[in-house]
C-alpha cells in the first residue's frame, strides 16, 4: 500500500500533467493481419559481452598482459585486484 504523501508539484507543472492526462488515446497502430510480434530485445542495438583479460594498470592507465588483446578506444574497464601481500 502506497504511502500519501503531499504534492509539490509547482502549479505550472500540475497544468501541464493535466493537459497531458486530457489528450486522446492514440489509435493502435494499423498493421497488417499476418504481423508477427517482436521481442523488445530484438528492436534495440546488440550490445558487446564482457570479456575478462588479464592485464596490469600503470600509471591509471590499464594495459593488457596479452599483446593480441586490443580494447576499443573509451572501453568501460572493471579492475580487479587481489590485496597487496
Amino acid at each position: 500500500m502506497a504511502a500519501h504523501t503531499a504534492d509539490t508539484r509547482s502549479e505550472k507543472r500540475k497544468l501541464l500533467d493535466e493537459q497531458v492526462a486530457a489528450e486522446p488515446l492514440r489509435p493502435p497502430p494499423d498493421l497488417p493481419a499476418d504481423a508477427t510480434p517482436k521481442r523488445i530485445e530484438d528492436l534495440l542495438p546488440k550490445s558487446r559481452k564482457p570479456v575478462a583479460v588479464l592485464g596490469v594498470v600503470e600509471n591509471g592507465v590499464v594495459r593488457p598482459l596479452d599483446p593480441q588483446v586490443k580494447l576499443p578506444e573509451h572501453s568501460r574497464v572493471i579492475i580487479v585486484a587481489q590485496e597487496p601481500i
